[in-house]
């Protein structure tokens, strides 16, 4: 046994999590808030550290900005979750009372078809009730003048419930709140699944510890390792790691007011970090999926791509200084990049919460419930996720979502 392969309590569970990162802490905790459930839950997670999560990589922002009326409603119930934590807690003095600091997000487009898909997703987000506007050019710069708009034909800006968020805070307790109502969380590694002799289940988990545990249902939440999981079961889902940069620098001088998440027509995004920093991050042209344990940083990206979009887009930004930089994994879903959840058409007790494709941090709330109810109730009883199920890939039905950073 390695020196953090921890043995789990018991030999059964009814439900066990593969992974315990954003997702599946999500899953576990909305599975121990829920009245109509009292079986076991047993959470395995390689990593106790998170070091290499896509979670602690994130950049823990949150938007309603989608072009699907679904996404929307996601984000705004994690900005109710989050703005309301403590009550959704049962009003646990303990648990920090927190807010969203709402610096927004920026669209800008550069050609009337890119506006056109943000004034059909605008009028989408309106009618969701989401606060966003448009703004031409001459409005953009009267309110954001660092801005260089003279390649710019239109911005979506939202400053309601978008910006930064306090994931961490969240996911920690997350897990101690699940933790304390019984769910179990084991630092350990699945390396195995057995199925049934008709292979409609997953009967068994094997650990990398050698240990066997027995299960009801297995939830695939183990991010950018997703098909390394569901292969276990002979299972081929379109996820894969693909490497997202951040940078967070000091400007020689300091913008006059926040920088909302600005999303520049040429794909690096930039925005407002503490008072006196600000992060940007992108990727490269090239765009493979690489090694699950590949976190190493290409530094030609930044002086050859990434700084020089930033200066074109915000003058200011031509006398900066690097403090901070980093590489993380998105787990990429290249069918739709969007969420896969459910259960397998076949294995019917393997149910998925994968693929996110960068917007999962924020999305987790929404998606933890959706996750609990239907491993109790075998549907979805608050939004209905359906749309978003393993079938629709055996379907080749996509899911479109046009605002994927």
């Amino acid at each position: 046994m390695g020196n953090n392969d921890q043995t789990p309590a018991h030999g059964t569970y009814d439900i066990v999590i593969i992974g315990g990162a954003m997702m599946g802490a999500s899953t576990a905790w909305f599975l121990s808030e829920n009245k109509d459930f009292d079986g076991s839950v047993l959470v395995v997670e390689k990593d106790p550290t998170y070091e290499y999560s896509s979670t602690m990589h994130a950049n823990s922002c949150m938007r309603q900005q989608f072009s699907s009326k679904l996404n929307v409603h996601i984000s705004q119930f994690a900005a109710d979750f989050v703005k309301n934590l403590r009550g959704y807690m049962g009003n646990d003095d303990r648990v920090p009372e927190l807010k969203i600091q709402n610096f927004g997000y920026m669209y800008l487009a550069d050609n009337e078809g890119f506006a056109n898909v943000l004034r059909e997703s605008h009028a989408v987000q309106v009618a969701a009730g989401a606060g966003t506007k448009l703004m031409n050019p001459e409005e953009i710069k009267q309110e954001y003048s660092f801005y260089n708009v003279d390649d710019i034909v239109l911005g979506s800006i939202n400053t309601v419930d978008e910006g930064y968020w306090d994931s961490i805070t969240v996911f920690d307790w997350w897990r101690r709140s699940a933790k304390e109502r019984g769910v179990e969380y084991i630092a350990n590694e699945v390396v195995a699944m057995t199925k049934s002799a008709d292979g409609c289940h997953v009967v068994s988990v094997t650990l990398k510890s050698g240990g066997v545990v027995s299960c009801g249902k297995v939830l695939n939440a183990s991010g950018p390792r997703a098909l390394r999981t569901a292969a276990m079961v002979g299972i081929d889902i379109p996820v894969e790691p693909r490497k997202r940069y951040s940078w967070v620098f000091q400007a020689e001088q300091l913008l006059e007011r926040a920088l909302p998440l600005t999303i520049d027509p040429a794909g690096v995004h930039v925005r407002q970090e503490g008072a006196n920093y600000y992060q940007a991050g992108g990727h490269s042209d090239i765009d493979p999926a690489v090694d699950y344990d590949d976190f190493h940083m290409d530094h030609s990206l930044w002086e050859q791509h990434i700084w020089p979009i930033l200066a074109t887009r915000i003058p200011q930004f031509e006398a900066i200084k690097v403090t901070n930089e980093w590489v993380g994994h998105y787990a990429y879903n290249t069918f739709d990049h969007n969420a896969i959840m459910g259960a397998h058409t076949q294995v019917e007790n393997f149910y998925f919460l994968n693929g996110f494709s960068g917007h999962g941090l924020q999305q987790s709330p929404a998606m933890g419930r959706g996750t609990a109810e239907m491993l109790v109730y075998g549907e979805y009883r608050s939004l209905d996720m359906s749309p978003f199920n393993y079938d629709r890939i055996v379907r080749n039905e996509r899911f479109i979502e046009k605002a994927v950073i």
